[in-house]
Order: structure tokens, then C-alpha cells, then sequence
């Protein structure tokens, strides 16, 4: 994961800590409309300004928007000051440690199924061409990030930081490259075959599109670790 992106997930996250504020989320979420800062003082018992405070704390950390309406209905001179409202946002935060990507397999196999379906072809199959796509992308972005002419070296750190960003965890040890955290854990472990294939596809083609790193990709499974493990000799 990014830096400032996990930054900005925990921060997130934190900001329902407290329990005000988590209560006011809460309440704004349950109800039917945007709702007003007397609304939202009377419904989780605090007082107005305390409401104001804790509300607007949610909208500057993107878990709820806020806009203004006259709730009077009428316009122009003497239909009184626009009240504000606020409503859940559409931001989705979630921080998951060690990370999971559990929303990128379910695509990955939505889109396979989707294919196979289509194309009438072996689900499996698919999956690993959709998984390769993925994995092609990611290579051709680290490639990118590496720079013009980069040695040998600058590419396998590349490699290892777009999956490090992918959650993958790359640890260099020797000629090898062992891969700390699946960022599909709990899929790994109820369906191994299934998501190591997943991941072999990604990754062998990942670091097939970096070119000149001499890494290969091999399924070598392991406890606490991902299967597939990358070898720079």
C-alpha cells in the first residue's frame, strides 16, 4: 500500500474512534435523507454545537458530504438561510494488516467468469488470462517508474516496489525474492490451487514485462508467506 494512502485510510478509520463522533456517523448513515445539525444534536443526545463540531471533523475526513438547502421550500428575499445537511458519503475505507486485496480477486474472477462464460472456455483458464492482463499492466507501469535506461538493479527494485504496493511484502534474501504477505490470505487457504495459480499468472507476468531483470517467478508454497517466490539468479 502507498504510504499516504494507508495514511489516509488510518485516518479515516480513526476519525470513528470517537465515540461522538462515531455515533453521529452512525445515525446520519441509518436515516432515509441528508440530515440537519439539530436533527443530528436530537437524535444522538449531545448538544448542537457539540453535534457541529463532530460533524463537520466527518465531512473534512470524507465519510460524509455536506451541502446546503432551505428546508422551508420557498426562495428569495425572506425564505431564510440555507440549512446545512449532511449525508453519508460514497467513500469506502477500510485498513486491513497484514493487507488483503480481496476486492481485486473478486474482480479477477468476476471478469474470468464473465469470460468463460462468453467465450465458453475452462474458468480456470480465464482466470489466469485475466490475471496475467493485470500483472502485464503492473509490469509495464513498474517498467515505467524505473526511468530511461535503468541497470539491472533499479528494475528488480522496481518490480519488488509495484508489488510491495500490491501488498505482496517483497523481501530480498540472496538470489531470491520471497514474497511476505498473499494479499488473498483467507481465499489462499480455503482455495490453494485456485489462488496460486492466480497469483503465479500475475506475477510471472509482472516481471515478464520489466525485461532484463533475469527474475523468474515458481510456486514454492509456504506458511505466512505467498506461494510464489522470485528468483534473480
Amino acid at each position: 500500500m502507498d504510504p499516504n494512502d494507508f495514511a489516509h485510510r488510518v485516518s479515516g478509520v480513526a476519525a470513528l474512534a470517537e465515540p461522538i463522533r462515531r455515533d453521529l456517523y452512525l445515525y446520519v448513515a441509518a436515516q432515509p435523507g441528508p440530515v440537519s445539525r439539530d436533527q443530528a444534536c436530537e437524535g444522538v443526545g449531545v448538544a448542537r454545537h457539540t453535534a457541529k463540531f463532530h460533524l463537520d471533523k466527518l465531512v473534512e475526513e470524507g465519510l460524509l458530504d455536506a451541502d446546503f438547502k432551505r428546508l422551508s421550500g420557498r426562495r428569495g428575499p425572506g425564505a431564510g438561510r440555507p440549512t446545512k445537511l449532511y449525508r453519508r458519503s460514497t467513500r469506502q475505507v477500510s485498513v486491513t494488516l497484514p493487507e488483503r486485496r480481496y476486492d481485486l480477486a473478486g474482480q479477477l474472477m468476476a471478469r474470468a467468469i464473465d469470460d468463460s462464460t462468453r467465450d465458453r472456455i475452462d474458468v480456470v483458464d480465464a482466470l489466469h488470462t485475466v490475471a496475467a492482463d493485470v500483472g502485464t499492466r503492473l509490469g509495464e507501469q513498474a517498467r515505467e517508474d524505473a526511468g530511461t535506461r535503468p541497470d539491472r538493479e533499479r528494475l528488480v527494485e522496481a518490480a519488488c516496489a509495484a508489488l510491495a504496493v500490491r501488498g505482496y511484502e517483497p523481501h530480498r534474501q540472496g538470489d531470491a525474492i520471497t514474497l511476505a504477505n498473499c494479499p488473498f490470505d483467507a481465499l489462499a487457504r480455503d482455495h490453494p490451487e485456485l489462488v496460486c495459480g492466480m497469483n503465479l499468472a500475475l506475477i510471472d507476468a509482472a516481471i515478464g514485462r520489466m525485461e532484463d531483470t533475469s527474475l523468474t517467478a515458481h510456486l514454492d508454497p509456504a506458511p505466512d508467506r505467498c506461494c510464489v517466490v522470485l528468483s534473480t539468479g
